[in-house]
């Protein structure tokens, strides 16, 4: 259920001022990407107040595929992020101006935002031949990066592309595309990679610098902890199927069918930190790869991503409890001779169950009729 859909329609229908409706509608916000109470309480006052982060978000090498994604959003909706929670300024796909009139509310919201707004980078940054396979307004996405970055208040790079270089850096990688932090090294970036990302994490990151003006704790490659922190293999549904050794062989057979682990179809998930399989997309259960049936192919990773191929299996770098788990792979064909004596055992004892107790319902020893 889209709570922000149903409470819309509930604001309608009673009346609610628009005081009541924000301080509801930041309130789903912030539960959404797992924020207190306390928090959203905060966040209220700042909306009361008028205070909203101003953004400026620029867009390189990519498919706006990210933009894209927030579109897909409900607690809030875009409309609600963009006119009620954010002061969204600049966006190519989203502003109504074109051209030079574009170009001239960037360049005044930098000046009047100054040293307050948040910097979002889409897409990533050419830097072969000084940048000319990028240009927007005259200005190279090189230029444009670092005089937007001079006076803002954060960094936050969405996407793969910006946070790595993703697909455009692909090898033999023509342009010397890379994704901004590798830019702008002088200063902490945010990344919140995947392609696409979940808007969610995007938005946890916003509404944490909207509420506290402080960014989230970060990994060693600048993504958020609370989203990043954790492989997909660490909580994936199929978890319990991998550690008992069931495993889909191919796509269509019975163990695919019925839901087993996709590690030997090519699962990236023990090498890729993201948060999918607790947060899925457009908020509808099951909406991402392992859920549809397809495994990981670690879009997160500079390192997997657009370069091993989807179905190379990858080995597990930390493997957790439980600590005797199935083996992947036997060792050789046949039965063990472990499996053989245990299984011996057992057999042994169910046919001897079967013998007592067929010896005491034998006509010998029986107090009915015989039939």
């Amino acid at each position: 259920m889209h709570q922000l859909d149903d409470l819309i329609r509930t604001s309608e229908r009673s009346g609610l001022d628009r005081r009541e409706f924000l301080r509801r509608a930041c309130f789903i916000a912030a539960a959404a990407v797992g924020m207190p109470n306390e928090l959203a309480a905060r966040m209220v006052a700042q909306v009361e107040q008028g205070v909203r982060p101003t953004v400026i978000w620029l867009s390189f090498q990519e498919c706006t595929g990210c933009s894209e994604t927030l579109l897909r959003t409900t607690k809030p909706g875009l409309d609600e992020l963009v006119l009620d929670l954010l002061n969204l300024v600049y966006h190519e796909a989203l502003t109504a101006a074109a051209g030079h009139q574009a170009e001239e509310s960037r360049l005044q919201a930098m000046e009047e935002y100054a040293g307050q707004y948040i910097l979002v980078t889409e897409g990533a940054i050419p830097t072969a031949d000084g940048g000319i396979y990028c240009m927007v307004g005259g200005k190279t996405a090189l230029e444009l990066v670092h005089e937007t970055a001079a006076n803002a208040a954060a960094v936050v790079a969405i996407g793969s592309c910006a946070s790595w270089g993703g697909i455009p850096s692909s090898p033999p990688n023509p342009t010397g595309a890379r994704g901004t932090p590798d830019i702008l090294t002088d200063r902490t970036v945010v990344s919140i990679p995947g392609c696409p990302p979940n808007p969610y994490n995007f938005l946890g990151t916003v509404l944490q610098f909207a509420t506290l003006g402080t960014l989230p704790a970060l990994d060693e490659k600048g993504r958020p902890l609370w989203a990043y922190g954790r492989t997909i293999h660490e909580h994936c549904p199929r978890r319990a199927h991998f550690d008992a050794g069931r495993f889909a062989e191919q796509f269509g057979d019975g163990g695919h069918r019925q839901g087993w682990c996709l590690y030997k179809l090519g699962c990236k998930g023990p090498q890729t930190h993201a948060n999918c399989s607790v947060n899925h997309f457009n908020e509808i259960p099951d909406a991402w790869p392992i859920g549809l049936g397809h495994p990981c192919y670690g879009c997160t990773e500079e390192a997997l991503a657009f370069k091993v191929p989807i179905h190379t299996t990858v080995t597990i770098p930390e493997p957790r409890p439980p600590r005797e788990q199935a083996p992947i792979t036997p060792d050789a064909p046949g039965i063990s001779p472990l499996a053989t004596g245990v299984a011996g055992a057992v057999l042994g004892g169910v046919l001897g169950a079967g013998w007592a107790a067929s010896k005491k319902l034998s006509p010998e020893e029986s107090d009915g009729p015989e039939v």
